[in-house]
């Protein structure tokens, strides 16, 4: 009976609350009949949606592979071994990035064919280090990265870091790097007896210097684009000049050249050193004679290629007096980053040894001591220093410090360093000595072997162009 009594409103309800009215069954039919439309063009509806959803889920995929299928699009092969889009691109983008320039979709169009000869030149490069048996260990390379990191005055790790956060796999520095590396062990291996500098040489050169005395002489770095037919040069022309703007619009030379110089002196970042206007292709001296220091210099033709040159400083010929400071220094580590607003009791405690230190040490023995105490994080002695070289904080410190007297502390991100100058001599650092005289005579050989190497390894090599890149 409950069970009853609770149907009963529900069936009542369906009838009109009018009393005595008759029912119709027609407006009931009509109700139904537009639920039942409506139901139907809902599941329409639904099942539209869904069909569009597959559609564009499917284009999307088809677009994904499409870009993948381009990327791996065979530009080259090289005795064999692949050159793919996704090579060129991602070298492109490694160049961009070290640059630290916004470099136009139309620039790196410019710079593409060079890039793809290049990467062909280095596949020879490392076939030839394979064929050798030439490995080149992973420290080597970390050390390489680095040396280019120092010379632009950048953090330990921050091109690393940057490559992770542009994503840019740092497995294509590496690559690159590899190769420089284990080319120049090929061309040790190639030079052979030719590579021992023999005294009489050494000698020979002295004398040559001696009638250079009073003539100038350059602190040049160099970027060298080789071309491989003379009677058609336009492309590394134009990439030579593409690379000559990005310069002059404020991309880092060292990184630059270490990029795409195919010289012996890339992984220097261009740098060639204190040169002899007899030790420049006589179309680089014409240039040099003239360009300002600092300057970039336009595309200067030479045997083999174009290069592209810039002078930091010059001076004559065995005259150029300079101050020599030999120093040590304490390195008291932070075992965290300084904030200065608010230092951690470590910190702290390391600043009051750091004047303590200062107030007690009288020579250069005790600050050494004390550095390999503290750990030797940063090292005890930095080696010779050319006063006038140092970046301009370090040279407001030291250039008036008296020698035996120690800085006062100077405190950055990851320590207290205190410095100590232990000797201050005038120089002419002009005069060459025979080592020097040495790896000028080596680089030189070196050079002519690789240029001679590249070019037959081009001659015997299979190169498949497969498309434009």
């Amino acid at each position: 009976m409950a069970d009853l009594m609770r149907e009963r409103p529900s069936r009542m309800s369906f009838f009109p609350a009018t009393r005595g009215a008759v029912p119709s069954p027609a407006p009931r039919r009509r109700r139904a009949g537009r639920a039942l439309t409506a139901g139907l063009l809902a599941c329409l509806a639904l099942a539209g949606h869904e069909q569009a959803a597959a559609a564009r889920s499917a284009r999307s995929i088809a677009q994904q592979a499409q870009a993948a299928e381009e990327q791996d699009a065979i530009i080259a092969t090289v005795n064999g071994s692949v050159l793919t889009k996704r090579d060129v691109d991602t070298r492109g983008r490694l160049f961009a990035l070290s640059s630290g320039l916004d470099v136009s979709d139309d620039v790196m169009e410019r710079l593409r064919p060079q890039i793809v000869r290049q990467l062909i030149d280095e596949r020879l490069r490392m076939q030839e280090m394979l064929d050798r048996h030439i490995n080149v260990p992973i420290k080597q390379i970390a050390d390489a990265i680095a040396g280019i990191e120092q010379r632009n005055g950048m953090p330990e790790n921050a091109l690393r870091n940057k490559l992770a956060e542009d994503g840019v796999s740092l497995t294509t520095l590496i690559d690159q790097i590899r190769v420089q590396l284990g080319w120049s062990q090929v061309l040790r291996q190639e030079t052979g007896e030719r590579g021992r500098i023999t005294a009489a040489e050494i000698e020979q050169r002295t004398e040559a210097l001696k009638r250079e005395d009073g003539k100038p002489e350059y602190m040049i770095s160099e970027i060298f684009i080789p071309v491989d037919d003379p009677r058609h040069t336009e492309n590394e022309l134009k990439f030579t000049e593409t690379i000559i703007q990005e310069l002059r619009e404020g991309a880092p030379f060292p990184i630059v050249a270490a990029q795409f110089s195919q010289g012996q002196s890339a992984l220097e970042g261009g740098m060639m050193g204190w040169t002899q206007e007899d030790g420049l292709d006589p179309q680089v001296v014409a240039v040099a004679r003239q360009m300002p220091d600092g300057a970039i210099s336009n595309a200067i033709r030479v045997a083999g290629g174009y290069v592209i040159a810039t002078i930091a400083e010059r001076r004559t010929v065995g005259h150029q007096m300079a101050t020599i400071l030999s120093m040590r220094q304490a390195f008291f580590p932070f075992e965290s980053p300084l904030d200065p607003e608010n230092p951690t009791d470590q910190q702290k405690s390391m600043l009051d040894s750091a004047n303590a230190f200062v107030a007690n040490a009288k020579n250069c023995d005790q600050v050494e001591a004390q550095n390999k105490k503290l750990g030797e994080k940063h090292p005890s002695d930095p080696g010779e220093l050319l006063l006038n070289r140092l970046n301009p904080r370090m040279r407001e410190v030291l250039e008036p410090l008296p020698v035996g007297q120690p800085s006062q502390p100077l405190v950055s991100e990851d320590g207290i360093a205190v410095l100590m100058v232990c000797k201050r001599e005038e120089r002419n650092i002009a005069i060459q000595t025979p080592s020097e005289i040495a790896d000028h005579l080596l680089n030189e050989r070196v050079e002519q072997t690789s240029r001679q190497l590249n070019r037959d390894l081009q001659r015997r090599a299979i190169i498949d162009m497969r498309s434009k890149s």
